[in-house]
């Protein structure tokens, strides 16, 4: 029998076209909009008196320290209990949620959709310039953050950072971007797969929850049904701990956290539990580690938060191209 194939339809031109009008759009809607104005607006406050009671502490009771402006990162003082990393590991999910939760259920409920996708703008250059409108619009905000800390120390401490500060806190600026790009993701993966905006709110929120809250408690539990005991007949059970460390590392949070610490604490050597003997404690200097070979040290997380973006991004990019889009 001689096989028959119905003929397919191509597109002309490039799945990209109108790319650019888009994130331009995006990024000018959010900057504009009063929701971004308020999560700035609590997202700058917060940071910014971590940072100023920070540098209240530093004033008061270092005289002298290599590092000033990165304990001016991670230093907690009354009356906040948090530092200013832990502020921004508590606060970006949630202004990537609020920017991407009803980026696309939206355009549905508005019967929009169907009018931008009749112009000559193809699904991909929709879904891509959305994310990379709020993306953009998210690192705009954090590098104005970024900066005015910056300004902050430069005015009260009265010295300035030094090139290897300087390289330090630009790799934690672009740790926070690619944090905050997960959740960019996953909050429009649930932006396409649920047409209510509430219901992909609560969805980003509720994982947002099970990361920051509940992964702690999962994880032990997890790694005992795995790899049995942290204690072995011998010793400890080397097994389980590396077990625990890949069920830990499956949360961005954590691949975050390990980023920060080995940014901003130059002293950290390793990541994760190590084993060595009292002799090897003994003959470990707490010297700070060059800059470079903290970055070696976090480059397998960084790599990590970028490849879930992708994969997120992907998951969402399948399943929006699948959608019936009607008028």
């Amino acid at each position: 029998m001689r096989s028959t194939s119905l003929p397919t339809a191509r597109r002309r031109g490039s799945p990209w076209t109108g790319l650019g009008t888009v994130v331009a759009k995006e990024t000018a809607d959010h900057l504009s909009s009063a929701r971004m104005r308020i999560l700035e607006a609590l997202m700058f406050l917060t940071a910014i008196a971590a940072a100023y009671a920070a540098i209240r502490s530093i004033r008061a009771t270092i005289g002298e320290s290599p590092f000033l402006f990165l304990r001016l990162l991670t230093l907690a003082q009354d009356p906040l209990p948090f530092s200013f990393i832990e502020l921004l590991g508590f606060l970006i999910p949630l202004v990537a949620i609020a920017l991407t939760f009803d980026a696309v259920n939206g355009e549905f409920n508005r019967r929009t959709l169907s009018r931008v996708l009749a112009q000559p703008i193809y699904r991909d250059a929709l879904l891509l310039g959305k994310f990379l409108g709020a993306l953009l619009s998210l690192t705009i905000g954090l590098l104005s953050l970024w900066l005015l800390v910056i300004g902050l120390g430069l005015l009260l401490l009265g010295l300035p950072p030094s090139t290897e500060e300087m390289v330090r806190m630009l790799g934690f600026l672009v740790a926070t971007i690619a944090y905050g790009g997960v959740w960019l993701a996953l909050a429009l993966l649930f932006s396409v797969l649920f047409r209510a905006p509430a219901t992909a709110a609560l969805a980003a929120l509720g994982t947002w929850l099970l990361f920051a809250l509940f992964w702690a408690v999962i994880t032990p539990i997890a790694t005992s049904l795995i790899a049995g005991s942290p204690e072995g007949l011998l010793g400890p059970n080397i097994t389980y701990f590396n077990t625990e460390q890949i069920i830990n590392r499956l949360s961005p949070n954590t691949l975050y956290g390990e980023s920060a610490l080995a940014l901003l604490h130059p002293t950290t050597r390793a990541l994760g539990p190590i084993l060595v003997t009292l002799n090897e404690a003994r003959s470990m200097v707490a010297a700070p580690l060059p800059v470079t070979q903290s970055f070696m040290l976090i480059w397998p997380e960084l790599t990590g938060l970028i490849a879930a973006t992708i994969l997120i991004f992907a998951i969402a990019y399948v399943l929006f191209q699948r959608q019936e889009i009607r008028a």
